[in-house]
């Protein structure tokens, strides 16, 4: 991305150093990720799309994607190891070795759709990992739940389709992208939020709508895209969220997880633009997906 750009290598730097500096780091094992497999975006992404999308990489300078969206250098190496992230996320839970996952990368994937890339996104990666977990003969049904400001479009349109997966995003509305917010699907959920809405409204939101799909829906693996641009903080959007709130949404879906599927739980970054704000919240976060 271009210098100023929102979504910037400082992102997860904050994040990083945030947890170090209050020790928080040290609770957990940390993992370098691979590349992601072929496979693994083929499952969720055009073959075509990801041809051009690797032909369009510049060896120097930017390249558009769409207004939001730059192709650098080192774009799509990082966004391969983000969608890695998610594959080996599945393996490891799966595997037994890890009840719950946290993947601290960049770029983001919620808005990467079947056949396009836009909004700062190119892999999916939260799809990447759910596809991955469908692949295995044991997995029929995984939850996909999206607490960024923006609507996970990218997700619900690789899976729309797919009713072992279900997909409940909350989301400011109307906001970017504008997109599958009033799709009516059995296992879409969307969850929109008049710009101003309160941690309280929020809250009643999420228990109204996610609660009674969960419960329906019985997942085996929980993946959470979380975003945090809905920090009051934030930047880019204008929902008033706070630290305390991600602490309870984030709560809210470890019960679920220990009621439907083990408690296991895999979590991937998405969007959060406030420096300070993102690194709290992904402090508060991390700690009550440890509890």
């Amino acid at each position: 991305m271009h210098e100023g750009h929102p979504e910037r290598p400082e992102r997860t730097q904050s994040i990083l150093s945030h947890l170090k500096e209050t020790g928080q780091l040290t609770e957990f094992e940390q993992r370098n990720p691979e590349t992601v497999s072929e496979e693994a975006l083929k499952r969720v992404h055009e073959p075509l799309y990801l041809k051009n999308l690797a032909a369009s990489a510049p060896a120097s300078g930017l390249v558009t994607v769409d207004p939001d969206t730059h192709l650098s250098p080192g774009s799509l190496p990082a966004a391969r190891l983000a969608a890695g992230a998610l594959e080996e996320a599945v393996a490891l839970v799966l595997s037994g070795k890890n009840k719950r996952v946290f993947s601290c990368a960049r770029p983001p994937g919620h808005h990467a759709e079947h056949d396009a890339g836009m909004g700062f996104c190119f892999y999916n990666n939260v799809a990447v990992g759910a596809a991955a977990a469908l692949a295995h003969e044991d997995i029929d049904r995984v939850a996909i739940l999206d607490f960024d400001v923006h609507h996970g479009n990218g997700t619900v349109d690789i899976f729309k389709d797919k009713p072992g997966v279900l997909v409940a995003s909350s989301f400011q509305h109307p906001h970017y992208p504008h997109r599958y917010y009033d799709l009516k699907r059995p296992n879409i959920v969307n969850t929109p939020l008049v710009a101003g809405t309160d941690g309280l409204g929020f809250r009643k939101a999420i228990e109204r709508d996610w609660l009674p799909a969960l419960e329906k829906f019985k997942p085996q693996l929980i993946f959470i895209s979380a975003g945090f641009d809905a920090h009051t903080a934030d930047p880019l959007g204008d929902i008033h969220l706070k630290e305390a709130d991600f602490t309870w949404v984030t709560d809210l879906i470890v019960a679920a997880a220990r009621q439907h599927c083990g408690g296991r739980i895999i979590s991937t970054l998405e969007g959060g633009y406030n420096l300070e704000a993102l690194a709290q919240s992904v402090a508060a976060h991390l700690q009550a997906l440890a509890s």
